[in-house]
């Protein structure tokens, strides 16, 4: 219903258009004829009564008309001498005007609605002469009447012609979109992956398919990269649930009480995989800040044997939580398999800062370095749980993590400098 109203709206807005142009060109070609045939007319009357005038004569002291214009011209042309008729016979419904006209002195021109009068004066030397001369307007009256039927009749064919060409138009214009909308229709919910597919653009609709398609693409990314971090979020919360359960149980079996420390350790654990998770999706929601570097990264370490080397008055171009959120589980991770030392250094450039955190255990293998950050990835002594939850901060904030292989473990992350747009 949508493209069959747009496509009645667009013929209509056509057959408007035509109507009003092709309206002001009969109207303009009305007056032109009118204008014409008037002209036409009035020439008509001028060459009568010039040739009458050639042959008005001083005879004998008398007016008077030679016998060849009488006899060609007096039953539409009348000559007046000193305001009494000499020749021709006026009809009696043109004899008032006629007589009104014998005596101008100059030429004059009377118009009816079937005829044309035209004085003109001729010079005769001791007499007042004039000539009026009568023309019927019946053949041009008939000639503007059959131009205006022929006119309107060729504008109303001129604009069923322009509606029925606006609509094939229109309707070949909009195939694609009536394809497009067809296939849209035939997608279910899980249909993730159809595209329109029309091939190259060739007009402008070509394009919105290709943008579309685009589009459905970014949308299916979109979704892809919800059911991976979904898939983090459970795989980053069931260590230490199943932690506590295994702890309650086994206190539950023994009639012991539950060991502190492993609860607390779990709660720790469970309450910075929330807060990363709410980091990731804050940084979402806020634009782009900066902060200090060096207290940010001292408030990840806490209370923990890391050595940092980080240089006062570094600023990045992310808020604190979010660096805290990025070292926190690469600090975990460094510690679980560091054999007696974890550091994290900082070096500054300027596209950014370079953070490092290094740890003296077995590291990433070449084959590994890719693989490290994939969800539940636990190929070997040199990584564990969280890089993945890591990666999916570092992609929402324009971050650059990678892992390196070196010997030793080694996490490397950029942050963007201050002012710096994150991607």
């Amino acid at each position: 219903m949508g493209l069959n109203r747009f496509r009645a709206q667009v013929v209509s807005l056509a057959v408007v258009i035509a109507t009003c142009v092709i309206g002001v060109g009969v109207v303009v070609t009305d007056v032109l004829v009118g204008h014409i045939t008037s002209a036409e007319a009035d020439a008509l009357a001028r060459t009568r009564a010039e040739a009458v005038a050639a042959n008005v004569e001083l005879l004998g002291g008398r007016v008077a008309l030679t016998e060849g214009g009488s006899e060609a011209l007096d039953s539409v042309t009348w000559v007046y001498a000193d305001g009494r008729l000499i020749d021709g016979t006026v009809p009696k419904a043109l004899a008032t005007e006629v007589a009104a006209l014998s005596t101008s002195t100059r030429e004059q021109i009377t118009r009816g609605p079937q005829y044309l009068l035209l004085a003109r004066p001729v010079d005769v030397p001791g007499h007042r002469v004039a000539v009026v001369v009568g023309v019927d307007l019946t053949a041009f009256r008939t000639s503007e009447h059959r131009t205006l039927a022929v006119t309107l009749i060729l504008g109303a064919l001129t604009v069923l012609l322009v509606g029925v060409i606006a609509y094939i138009a229109i309707r070949r214009v909009l195939r694609v979109v009536r394809e497009m909308a067809a296939l849209a229709d035939e997608w279910g919910d899980h249909d993730l992956g159809r595209r329109f597919a029309l091939g190259e653009p060739r007009d402008e609709f070509g394009e919105l398919a290709r943008t579309l398609d685009h589009l459905l693409d970014r949308v299916e990314d979109a979704l892809a990269d919800e059911r991976r971090l979904t898939d983090e979020i459970a795989h980053e919360l069931r260590t230490p649930l199943t932690v506590l359960r295994g702890e309650a149980q086994l206190a539950h079996m023994s009639g012991e009480a539950l060991d502190p420390t492993v609860v607390v350790a779990s709660v720790d654990r469970l309450t910075s995989s929330v807060q990363t998770i709410l980091s990731a999706a804050r940084t979402r929601l806020h634009g782009s800040t900066s902060c200090e570097l060096r207290p940010a990264v001292v408030a990840a370490v806490a209370d923990r044997r890391i050595a940092v080397d980080v240089p006062a008055g570094l600023r990045v171009g992310v808020a604190d939580d979010v660096v805290r959120a990025v070292l926190g589980p690469l600090l975990d991770n460094a510690l679980r398999h560091a054999r007696s030392e974890v550091r994290v250094d900082a070096i500054g450039d300027p596209d950014g800062v370079i953070v490092s955190v290094l740890d003296d255990g077995p590291g990433f293998s070449d084959d590994s370095v890719e693989s490290a950050f994939e969800v539940g990835a636990s190929g070997g002594p040199g990584h564990g749980l969280g890089l993945a939850v890591v990666r999916r901060i570092a992609n929402a904030t324009g971050l650059d993590v990678q892992a390196v292989a070196s010997g030793r473990g080694e996490v490397t992350v950029r942050f963007p400098a201050p002012n710096t747009p994150t991607q």
